[in-house]
């Protein structure tokens, strides 16, 4: 048995093996794409243009070749000879490089030895003495590229089909033939509204024999409210969008689901995507009188909270840095989390970069008390609320006074455990306030009245504590205060979101290795520098808000912007084919994947911005594709060129997620209730389920049948089926699902009540429209569950279960065990041949064909 030591260095030497093998097995090593962002990332701070530790300089070619104290760097074609290697793969860490970060990973080393044994080719325009560093890929505004001409021109039914065929015809490798016109639909179904089609649809197209009848299904899926339902669901991930608090406690966030709400709405209505980023941001800003622009500022009123913190410095820095991470992934599609303690090891994302960033967000505070009328609805209805006041001014003022000594003694038990510089900031007048002291009071606020925005103790915890003769007579003027209730004009509509807590803003420092109470040096909010060259912002504020955030979504949502567009179209594309043209959506740094058709992508984001940010538009584009439409079908020979399909030889079959196979599961079964938006609902979860916080089962069951995109979402209980198909986990921005295939799935759909529930309804269903007919039975429940009639075998193997079945459960009703059977069933039907369809039924929800599009 080898030491640890030993073991330790095995498993290096193994990892850079088969790290090596990779490399010796892709095209030549290229220096500006592979090299030159590892020394970029890793060696320039101390070997570039600015500092040469050891006299040894890594951006300039002559220079590098030449070596500094330690002898070569770099020896072309001799990778063990050369220093740079040595000292990369160097066990004594006084010796290794880099010093004082992270030593490079076996791939990086791996991708340096191999170029270096290639000769270590470089470019004379690749080299600091003779020209500009080039930037990363991502970093270069997208170029509308000219489009390939291809050698088969029968193929392409748009220009992303030349752009596909291009590079298969360069690999020598054939597209797949387009699938069958079932095949098309059910795919085009699933990916645009997440749910099957229906027999009354597919037989609908099937008989439409006109050349736009693939054409008139997009229009009829993209017009339907059931595709924002679908689409919202992907962005909901991007945002952590969730209606609790997270952390221990978990509160609930009562009217978080209103955000949900305006997701669906602007994807349903084609928001352009330009507009959809500026109202997220600085919808408050931009829109003060639009209830559903501020609503729209929830995007980032999603992170979580842990409410009971008493450290408020801590608690915003956290918050912050959420705030700053999400909005740099989601919209950049770059790990700006990895810069919070020092520039970032890969990227061109200083430190100072972050804050900057981070700055913009600076004067945030979360407004859950958030009036959604418009200004002359809001007028009426305080008019109204004064008249009551008045009416009742007399009964509230006695039942303030006994509530005072009990209110007192909540708030001094709350007051007290905040640290000294928060209770400063509570009991200080409001003009002598720091912006920062602002921030404390509005987050140590126990409840804001949304009308008359007064510091106050909850009553309802105060008319609880109440006893004796106190609680009496607070009850009895409770009554009289009920009395009154015809005169009160109710509640206007509450939403949850962000506002600046006024014009002033606290400062921004860089901490030190990200601690909150470690500031350095003071930044002002800016662009980051790789993103935006020279450009500068200019902020308009307001009498309540810095303008900060308006900047930052002009510029993110500008045509000019190299990122935006192409993170965009990207997302897009990787739902609809289970893998973007950049593999790792919210990751286009140097460590993330290259994309496998970079002219595609730019043409696809220049495309984009030349429709009017249009999501709508870009869908067409996409599925009406020769690429799209190919078969899902096997080609040995691609195969073996393209074992992973990333040139898309054929359409790839992908999962559908938890959400859409419980979403088909109840289309099928006819239990699906379409009725949209409004407050999320609770399904059954299993027995024993606890949840903090709270998950309280609808009592209607036809409410709780309602799509997947309305199912409460508590970050610290998530859907039991939700989670065991890999919902994400909300505490954090999520790209791109995990796609894995595990017991617990199966056993989910297998055993789960609610499985066996859709299975009764869905035999139901199918035996209502077939009758005592067992062929019929069959050919119903394939066309409905899968899209089409069954083969003959299909056909027969069911047959042959009837048969074997049914006296199983005979035997098993006689016996009184409870067995599954459909609500409704002809006369004349047995029991027995009734529960038999019921698992026939079940079967189809845990087939392959229903949870995977083809």
């Amino acid at each position: 048995m080898p030491s640890k030591g030993n073991r330790l260095s095995l498993l290096v030497a193994l990892l850079t093996l088969v790290a090596l093998r990779g490399v010796a097995s892709a095209d030549n090593i290229d220096f500006q794409r592979d090299i030159q962002p590892i020394l970029k990332s890793t060696c320039y701070q101390c070997h570039g243009p600015d500092k040469q530790k050891g006299k040894l300089r890594l951006d300039s070619k002559s220079l590098a070749l030449h070596g500094g104290k330690s002898g070569k760097a770099i020896v072309p074609g001799h990778s063990a000879d050369s220093a740079l290697i040595q000292r990369l793969t160097s066990k004594d860490e006084d010796e290794r490089m880099p010093q004082d970060r992270e030593p490079l990973s076996p791939e990086q080393i791996a991708t340096i030895r191999a170029w270096i044994d290639q000769g270590a080719p470089w470019p004379d325009e690749a080299s600091a003495a003779d020209a500009k560093i080039e930037k990363h890929w991502s970093l270069i505004p997208p170029k509308r590229s000219e489009i390939p001409a291809v050698a088969r021109t029968d193929w392409p039914r748009n220009d992303v089909d030349r752009f596909i065929l291009a590079r298969l015809e360069k690999e020598h490798i054939g597209p797949s033939p387009e699938a069958t016109k079932l095949q098309l639909l059910r795919r085009l179904s699933l990916d645009l509204i997440g749910l099957p089609p229906t027999i009354d649809e597919l037989e609908k197209f099937l008989s439409d024999e006109s050349p736009d009848a693939y054409d008139k299904q997009i229009e009829r899926l993209l017009a339907s409210p059931q595709y924002g339902e679908r689409w919202a669901r992907h962005w909901l991930d991007l945002a952590r969008y969730a209606e609790s608090e997270g952390f221990k406690a978990d509160e609930t966030r009562p009217n978080a689901w209103r955000y949900r709400d305006y997701v669906i709405n602007a994807f349903n209505t084609d928001k352009p995507y330009d507009r959809f980023i500026k109202e997220q941001l600085a919808g408050d800003e931009l829109w003060p009188d639009d209830p559903e622009a501020r609503v729209a500022t929830g995007f980032n009123r999603h992170y979580p909270d842990e409410s009971n913190a008493r450290n408020l410095l801590q608690r915003r820095q956290e918050i912050l840095n959420d705030i700053t991470d999400t909005t740099g992934a989601v919209f950049l599609g770059m790990t700006f989390a990895c810069a919070r303690c020092h520039n970032h090891k890969y990227d061109d994302i200083s430190q100072a970069d972050y804050y900057r960033l981070q700055a913009f967000f600076a004067n945030v505070r979360a407004d859950d008390n958030m009036l959604l009328a418009p200004p002359d609805k809001l007028k009426e209805y305080r008019d109204k609320l004064a008249i009551w006041e008045e009416k009742t001014r007399t009964i509230r003022d006695e039942m303030a006074k006994i509530e005072e000594p009990k209110r007192k003694a909540l708030l001094k038990d709350y007051f007290d455990k905040y640290p000294k510089e928060v209770q400063t900031a509570l009991i200080k007048k409001p003009e002598d306030r720091t912006p920062l002291e602002w921030h404390y009071y509005h987050k140590a606020m126990l409840y804001m009245s949304p009308t008359s925005h007064q510091f106050l103790a909850d009553a309802e915890p105060v008319a609880k504590s109440l006893k004796g003769e106190a609680k009496q007579k607070y009850d009895q003027l409770k009554a009289q205060l009920d009395s009154f209730k015809d005169l009160h004009p109710g509640e206007l509509p509450i939403g949850t979101g962000l506002v600046d807590v006024g014009r002033e803003v606290p400062h921004t420092y860089i901490l030190r290795k990200g601690a909150y109470d470690a500031p350095t040096v003071e930044v002002q909010p800016a662009f980051p520098s790789a993103f935006a060259d020279d450009a500068q912002p200019s902020f308009r504020p307001s009498e309540n808000s810095s303008g900060r955030r308006t900047a930052l979504a002009n510029w993110l949502a500008s045509p000019e912007n190299p990122q935006t567009a192409r993170v965009m179209v990207n997302r897009i594309w990787h739902h609809h084919f289970g893998r973007g043209i950049v593999a790792t959506p919210s990751d286009f740094g140097v460590q993330g994947e290259r994309p496998i058709h970079p002219e595609l992508l730019d043409y696809l984001a220049t495309e984009f911005i030349k429709n009017g940010w249009s999501i709508k538009a870009m869908h067409r584009l996409i599925v009406t594709s020769a690429t799209y439409r190919q078969s899902a079908g096997y080609d040995p020979i691609a195969a073996k060129i393209d074992p992973e399909d990333r040139l898309l030889w054929r359409h790839p079959r992908h999962r559908l997620e938890g959400e859409a196979i419980r979403d088909s599961a109840l289309a099928i079964s006819g239990l699906l209730n379409p009725t949209m938006g409004g407050p999320s609902i609770f399904p059954q979860v299993p027995d024993g389920m606890e949840s903090r916080g709270g998950w309280h089962v609808n009592s209607d069951a036809n409410e709780r049948n309602r799509r997947s995109v309305y199912v409460f979402v508590r970050r610290n209980t998530r859907y039991p089926m939700f989670e065991a198909f890999d919902m994400p986990d909300t505490h954090e921005s999520c790209g791109r699902r995990y796609n894995t295939i595990t017991p617990i799935q199966a056993l989910s759909l297998l055993n789960d009540r609610q499985t066996m529930d859709w299975a009764k309804a869905f035999a139901s269903k199918v035996i209502e429209a077939a009758g005592d007919d067992e062929q019929r039975q069959i050919e119903t429940a394939y066309r409905t569950a899968l899209g089409r009639k069954p083969t003959q075998s299909e056909s027969q193997a069911v047959l042959d279960f009837f048969r074997r079945h049914e006296p199983i459960i005979s035997d098993r009703l006689a016996r009184k065990e409870r067995i599954a059977v459909p609500a409704k069933m002809p006369a004349g039907m047995s029991a027995s041949h009734g529960a038999a369809v019921v698992d026939f039924c079940h079967m189809l929800i845990n087939a392959n064909e229903f949870v995977y599009t083809n």
